[in-house]
């Protein structure tokens, strides 16, 4: 396909992206024929592929609309992928118009996305770096130019730590952001599980996904509940995300089907 204006050189526009595909789960816009493909592949594995990003979105969501509620003001959110529906920013600038957002990701085509997205926005940025280098992230100048670590920040890992093997160490990572958070500080983490899935299907999707530079790793709800070490997992603790305090009652029905699991913890004072 002809690469696009914005696209560098670098990106590989015949090869699906996990951030592109995620964007087409949701309905955006930002995503090519190679991506629109694979994620048609995914979902005829596993029909329930649009309602799972969806519902991971919606509890993204609620974290972040309960987070501002609560008085946080800044927002790192690691893994972003490409902020269309239901954007970070926009979700905690309608409960408080000075909240500060960071976004970090690793796919240079979803920080090209992003930059466009972002042009002209206050109070929003993004930088690439991978999750994999904490260090990185918490030194890189353009978050600590926007985000103030001596305040209370709500670390955003979400539908990211699937793809994140435990060879590289995903406590080890969080536990280093920990260490540079202030007391009050949030984590929001959510990523797919294989519970309740067949075999045939975990095969599908797996096959699917290493066509990609993003293969899975699948975690248990204790799995994932370990990855919060050190910070107070708030009610009702590590759930299907249909269940982290819906909206309304309909919404919590068939939640196994959204196949994600997350939480939201809080750093003690």
């Amino acid at each position: 396909m002809r690469r696009p204006e914005w696209a560098p050189e670098s990106i590989d526009i015949e090869r699906p992206s996990v951030a592109r595909m995620y964007d087409y789960y949701l309905g955006g816009s930002h995503n090519f024929a190679v991506d629109r493909s694979a994620a048609q592949a995914m979902i005829a594995a596993v029909p329930d592929a649009p309602l799972m990003a969806q519902a991971n979105r919606a509890f993204l969501r609620r974290a972040v609309q309960y987070l501002a509620g609560a008085g946080i003001r800044q927002f790192l959110d690691i893994g972003s992928g490409i902020p269309t529906v239901g954007n970070v920013h926009e979700i905690a600038q309608r409960v408080e118009p000075d909240a500060r957002v960071v976004y970090v990701d690793v796919d240079p085509v979803a920080v090209a996305h992003s930059r466009e997205i972002l042009y002209g926005v206050s109070g929003a940025t993004v930088v690439q770096e991978d999750l994999r280098r904490p260090d990185r992230i918490l030194n890189h100048p353009e978050v600590r130019e926007l985000l103030d670590f001596d305040e209370p920040i709500a670390v955003i890992v979400v539908a990211v730590l699937h793809f994140i093997p435990d060879s590289d160490d995903p406590r080890g990572i969080l536990a280093s952001i920990r260490r540079a958070l202030a007391p009050g500080s949030y984590l929001v983490l959510s990523q797919a599980t294989d519970d309740g899935r067949t075999d045939g299907e975990r095969e599908d999707a797996h096959r699917v996904y290493r066509r990609t530079d993003n293969p899975l790793f699948m975690r248990t709800r204790q799995g994932l509940t370990d990855l919060f070490d050190g910070f107070d997992l708030l009610d009702p603790g590590v759930v299907w995300v249909p269940h982290w305090r819906p909206d309304t009652l309909d919404s919590t029905e068939d939640a196994h089907r959204a196949v994600f699991m997350g939480g939201v913890g809080r750093l003690g004072d």
